[in-house]
């Protein structure tokens, strides 16, 4: 997993900042003179082949099926190279771009004009200022875009593994569970301690609706935890009644337990128990409750696999689920169930990509001789010159974060059905999410404005040798 990451980030990393070398050789020697056409047609090659490869597997994995999941990453690898190779061919394009607007900058007002001319001075040095802004802004949207849609995949997937606040502790071994249930009870003084069970027999155990559908999630314990699991404590027990916790109108009156002990014996021990149908605290899909009675009748050994503090009865501070942790440690995992919560490792990256899109314009000012011809054509005053090298600045990020933007919407938007194709047997409905269309138009708004303000001041330092006339 550590070498699939390792390749997955570096190789487009490498595609990527070969991007800003392609754009600076492609860029024409003099004023006048045009990218060279092999260059050009390389790039466009190149991004041509990233957009139909992305477009490709946007579509194979468009289906709401199950799919393999060492396939799917493979896809997906493949997926970010071919959008590296996207930016990477828009390089050359970016610089046949500039040589095109300097060209054409002559009907423009003079008070603009020297900014909209970037390639008359260090064409090199321009165009790979650009193409850095543009392969950054475009790697920055198309990892906000992917952040929100796999953010709503595995929000709609998630499963608690509790009721929202209690305290679950499990992973303990069946030797060590006295230990483990003293330890809470000191902790947690006054406060019941629920427990859920586990049969000690291996075997095929299944519980079955009237419709043969299958329930996934089972709980077996007493009259506490039946209680927590359905946030009433007026709910009624019966020891030889099955409780299905249902969030929606169905209801089932009887539940068939099936038991098979291996694939060789063909033996099969079958049941239908009385069931009754009430609503759990929270919603739990496929979730029933059997009374232990019920499972030791049917020749089961029970044993503890989980303790719980219900939230009803005591809310567990984060002190006191760390004091716990950190007495059990390893011999029992301690969480608190607090829902899903969205990771933001992702803005700390955005954050630096944009950083570096913003650097990239700045480098388009970085001239000595551009500067002096733009404070001959300000007639020597400093305003003037931090007007024109403001507008300059801007000029770049405009076009570098504008193409950037275009890219990577591209980029997330085809990349964000591999992302979020499903792996395991149970297939979700694909879910929808919001492209921030807001956030990304910020990012096209923000670069220039930023970038002219950075330059204009820095412009007007004093003492620094660019700037004499």
């Amino acid at each position: 997993m550590i070498l699939f990451w390792i390749v997955i980030l570096s190789i487009p990393a490498t595609l990527v900042c070969g991007s800003v070398f392609f754009a600076a050789r492609s860029a024409p020697r003099a004023r006048y003179d045009e990218v060279p056409r092999s260059r050009l047609v390389r790039g466009v090659v190149l991004a041509s082949f990233g957009l139909a490869v992305m477009a490709f597997f946007a579509w194979s994995t468009h289906e709401d099926q199950p799919y393999d999941d060492f396939g799917t990453a493979v896809t997906v690898l493949a997926g970010v190279i071919a959008g590296a190779l996207l930016i990477l061919g828009l390089g050359p394009v970016i610089a046949w771009l500039l040589g095109v607007l300097g060209r054409s900058a002559s009907p423009l007002p003079p008070a603009i004009r020297p900014a909209v001319r970037p390639m008359a001075d260090k064409p090199a040095r321009i165009a790979a200022g650009v193409t850095t802004t543009m392969a950054a802004t475009a790697v920055a949207v198309a990892v906000v875009i992917l952040s929100v849609a796999v953010t709503a995949k595995a929000r709609a997937d998630y499963r608690p593994v509790a009721r929202l606040g209690a305290l679950v502790v499990e992973g303990f071994s069946p030797e060590r569970a006295a230990a483990v249930r003293e330890a809470v009870v000191q902790e947690f003084s006054g406060a019941p301690v629920v427990q859920n069970n586990s049969r000690r027999e291996r075997g095929y155990f299944t519980v079955e609706t009237a419709d043969h559908s299958f329930l996934q999630e089972i709980h077996i314990g007493d009259q506490a935890l039946l209680h927590y699991l359905t946030g009433d404590p007026s709910t009624p027990y019966d020891q030889k009644t099955v409780v299905v916790l249902a969030a929606g109108g169905e209801t089932q009156d009887s539940m068939v337990i099936r038991y098979e002990r291996s694939l060789s014996d063909p033996s099969t021990s079958v049941k239908t128990v009385p069931a009754v149908t009430v609503r759990p605290a929270e919603p739990r899909v496929g979730s029933v409750f059997i009374p232990a009675k019920i499972m030791e009748d049917f020749g089961f050994h029970l044993e503890s696999n989980q303790l719980i503090i219900d939230p009803s009865l005591h809310r567990t501070s984060a002190i006191e689920e760390e004091r716990l942790s950190r007495r059990l440690g390893a011999t029992a995992r301690v969480q608190v169930e607090r829902g899903y919560h969205a990771p933001t490792g992702w803005q700390d990256f955005v954050a630096v990509v944009l950083l570096i899109a913003l650097a990239g314009a700045l480098t388009t000012t970085r001239s000595a001789a551009s500067r002096r011809i733009l404070r001959r054509v300000g007639g020597g005053s400093t305003a003037a010159l931090r007007y024109f090298v403001a507008c300059r600045a801007a000029f770049g990020a405009a076009l570098g974060a504008g193409i950037g933007a275009v890219a990577g919407c591209v980029i997330g938007l085809l990349l964000a059905w591999p992302m979020t194709a499903p792996i395991g047997w149970d297939v979700p409905p694909r879910v929808p999410f919001e492209t921030p269309w807001l956030l990304i138009a910020a990012f096209v708004v923000a670069l220039p404005v930023l970038a002219a303000m950075i330059a204009g001041v820095w412009a007007a330092v004093p003492g620094r040798r660019e700037l004499s006339p």
